[in-house]
């Protein structure tokens, strides 16, 4: 016991002498001189553009920080499931997550607004009207307010979510009664796909290869550039229905706790190095998916295109869902009001 106690005294004396050295904030200095931990956490494999996008941002960080950031990247669902990644944000087991977009309408009604029939068929240019004007601006500020998070700024693309089959040879819209569909979340998603009478199902991404190859479902909600990223024609995908279900993005949050943690000029540091990633993914996203639509053709994927006249008639039919649906999500009555009139001026 003597001995333990001689010991003690022996590494206190090194201790002070440390911090004696070090100065009279000595400990603390030294604590701050130690890089904060970045974890990010995504679902994607390292091929998908947005996987891409995000290691570039991760790269570009840690190197902008000089040190004073130390950023982690997990993609491929190695940290969390996008459907568990909200959750492991808001308690502090993972720094930053960049889900879908249609893992947010169940924690923050709002979001679901960029999925209701009034979307269904436009192009990415209507889309961005609302995302990137003042409804884009209020809907990221009522996700931090609701999870306690940080929006980094512009959410990233995916593209247009359009239908896939296996066996279903789907020409028209008629032809989707009764199929069993596969949706990655989404409350606006299941009601739109209710309306044109389709039997939609939430399957993780993870899952979704078995799925198909046990024909537990006949088709899902996806993108080309996904398929392809997946190379889901190996799994049975044959046919593809090219309708412009939505507009899919990626929304890019940081924990509360860890972002009031960090310095004014690391705050600034981050969101101008997410800022000056988004461009540029949204191009290499357009681009992916024309060069992705190739490659399903190439493999033998055929792929039907609705013309527009069709796709507004649709539209309509699923719009008589619209108000149960925004009743249902919970979505504010006003935002959807003044959608509409942004995209009624495209």
């Amino acid at each position: 016991m003597k001995e333990i106690f001689i010991n003690s005294r022996r590494w206190f004396a090194v201790l002070a002498a440390m911090l004696t050295l070090l100065g009279g904030n000595g400990l603390a200095r030294a604590q701050a001189s130690l890089p904060q931990v970045l974890r990010i956490s995504t679902e994607n494999t390292a091929e998908h553009v947005q996987t891409q996008a995000i290691a570039r941002f991760a790269r570009q960080l840690e190197r902008a920080s000089d040190g004073r950031l130390e950023v982690r990247f997990h993609h491929s669902a190695r940290l969390f499931r996008d459907r568990d990644a909200i959750a492991a944000l808001t308690g502090g087991k993972v720094e930053m997550v960049v889900p879908g977009m249609w893992q947010l309408d169940r924690y923050v009604p709002d979001v679901g607004l960029y999925m209701l029939p009034l979307f269904y068929g436009r192009a990415a240019e209507q889309h961005y009207a609302v995302r990137d004007g003042e409804i884009g601006r209020m809907v990221s500020r009522r996700i931090e307010s609701d999870l306690g998070v940080r929006v980094l700024g512009r959410w990233l693309d995916l593209g247009h979510a359009h239908l896939y089959f296996t066996d279903a040879h789907v020409s028209r819209h008629a032809d989707l009664a009764g199929l069993r569909v596969r949706i990655p979340g989404g409350a606006a998603n299941r009601g739109r796909l209710e309306a044109f009478k389709a039997d939609p199902v939430l399957i993780a991404w993870p899952d979704l290869p078995n799925a198909l190859e046990r024909g537990q479902v006949q088709g899902m909600l996806t993108t080309h550039e996904t398929v392809r990223s997946a190379a889901l024609w190996s799994k049975g995908i044959r046919f593809g229905f090219e309708d412009m279900e939505y507009f899919a993005q990626y929304v890019p949050m940081i924990n509360a706790r860890f972002w009031n943690g960090l310095s004014e000029e690391l705050r600034q540091l981050v969101r101008d190095t997410w800022d000056q990633v988004v461009d540029a993914q949204r191009e290499a996203a357009a681009r992916a998916q024309r060069e992705a639509r190739k490659v399903l053709q190439d493999n033998g994927v055929e792929i039907v295109k609705p013309d527009e006249k069709v796709l507004a008639q649709w539209r309509h039919i699923a719009g008589k869902q619209q108000p149960a649906l925004v009743h249902e999500i919970g979505i504010d009555p006003l935002l959807v009001e003044r959608a509409q009139q942004v995209v009624d001026q495209r």
